[in-house]
């Protein structure tokens, strides 16, 4: 049972267990002990996000990073991705990054890369907790020379744009393209407009003065209303906005709409099939994806896996499997092509590419798909039994999938962070998708509400 890891890192409110100094000492020494894999010195990378307490932690892992002979490459505000990369090009053995995502300012988080770039798998996670919660290496204490050191790399933004610049062909720019950035106050506020505006386009931003308390206020991928209000006043060609950590993007069209991550995917798979370049003619989403999306996919001979929420879920799958594209409805986007996770300004310059080659208008690159009508319910409920095990359920389940005769889908899943049994359906005609749902709810409300 994990104690300190959620499904994407360690996170919590900040100066709370396990967001605490003590805390993040403890997780510096026990993944310094962990990635000590080669002869000599070894150094890890820490990044963070624009959020206040990221000094605080960022600090304390280096004491504890230091504290075990290990030395840390500090590089400031960095995207999540850009630690991923230069975990990779430093040749560090691990990587770290402080942020809680899209989280309000007051949260915070640790998440950590192995020396490939990749997230951690449970499996090291768990070791991780281990070494903590039992003081395995408590009496570990190097002295003297030993002991590690902190270094600033002052280059390390510079060496990030240039390699996001080189996921598009070497001759292509964005020259006469207008395009509007929301930076979500966050980690992309400074690297996201130099990128963009390297390449040539006319650049329009916000969300890009942090303060430490308003990453992700009212600005940001979560919040892109007044993305979309920036783009229509600027006659913009394209809205683009990231989440505080800038590994997911949102895209507004010219007409002032949120265009939805299916469909962004959409556009991403379409594109790569049509070249030739999507590999073994298969896309990897979530339970959520629409099952619009899927019929959009069949239609062009691309296959649909599906994985639990989650980019990391995603990303295990596309690394098992030799797939190249994947992502899911919140604008996390993996192209394995370029990056080893979601990166929000790669899939930003991807869209930009699919419109500068085609010469049409966002609104019309990704007219790709058609979303299905889909109805989504919560329920609370008083235990988590497997819901395999409940009969009624699944009878229920059956009866309503055969009802909607192959034009559309039905999902029943506990929620990962609530008390809650989360009911989808999805289907052509909006009243039955909800007495499907409903009937479902009172299902599973007389068996665990």
């Amino acid at each position: 049972m994990r104690k300190l890891f959620g499904t994407d890192g360690v996170r919590g409110v900040a100066n709370l267990e396990p967001m605490t100094s003590e805390t993040a000492m403890k997780l510096g020494r026990a993944v310094a002990h962990l990635f000590k894999r080669r002869e000599g010195r070894h150094q890890i990378v820490i990044g963070k996000d624009t959020r206040l307490s990221g000094y605080m932690l960022e600090s304390a892992l280096t004491s504890g990073i230091c504290s075990m002979g290990v030395d840390v490459l500090l590089v400031g505000p960095m995207p999540t991705p850009g630690v991923a990369f230069l975990t990779r090009s430093l040749r560090a053995d691990a990587g770290v990054m402080i942020s809680a995502s899209h989280n309000p300012y007051q949260d915070n988080g640790i998440k950590f890369f192995s020396n490939d770039g990749l997230k951690l798998p449970d499996e090291v996670e768990l070791r991780i907790e281990e070494l903590i919660l039992t003081n395995e290496i408590e009496h570990l204490r190097p002295t003297a020379k030993e002991i590690g050191k902190a270094y600033r790399i002052d280059h390390a933004e510079g060496r990030y744009i240039e390699y996001v610049k080189r996921s598009l062909p070497r001759e292509m720019d964005f020259q006469g393209l207008k395009v509007v950035l929301d930076c979500a106050h966050g980690a992309g506020y400074s690297v996201f407009p130099k990128v963009v505006r390297e390449l040539g386009a006319e650049v329009s931003v916000i969300g890009d003065e942090p303060n430490g308390t308003n990453i992700n206020a009212g600005y940001g991928a979560m919040s892109p209303k007044r993305l979309q209000e920036e783009v229509l006043l600027q006659g913009a060609d394209i809205g683009i906005a990231l989440d505080g950590d800038a590994d997911r993007s949102v895209f507004v069209n010219e007409e002032g709409h949120v265009v939805s991550g299916d469909q962004a995917l959409a556009a991403f798979a379409f594109d790569l099939h049509e070249r030739g370049r999507l590999e073994k003619q298969t896309v990897v989403g979530t339970v959520m994806s629409n099952f619009g999306f899927e019929v959009a996919l069949q239609k062009v001979g691309i296959s649909l896996l599906r994985t639990p929420v989650g980019d990391r879920y995603i990303l295990e799958q596309m690394l098992a499997n030799g797939h190249n594209l994947g992502g899911e409805q919140s604008g996390h986007f993996i192209f394995l092509d370029y990056n080893s996770t979601g990166d929000g300004l790669i899939s930003g310059l991807q869209m930009l590419k699919l419109m500068k080659r085609a010469e049409q208008p966002l609104s019309v690159v990704t007219q790709c798909m058609e979303a299905v009508p889909q109805v989504l319910l919560g329920v609370e409920v008083s235990r988590k039994p497997d819901l395999d095990s409940i009969p009624e359920l699944q009878a229920a389940i059956r009866s309503c999938e055969k009802a909607l005769n192959g034009t559309g889908r039905v999902l029943v899943r506990y929620s990962g962070t609530e008390p809650l049994v989360r009911v989808m359906v999805e289907g052509q005609n909006d009243n039955q998708i909800r007495q499907v749902a409903d009937q479902l709810v009172g299902v599973v409300k007389a068996a665990i509400g």
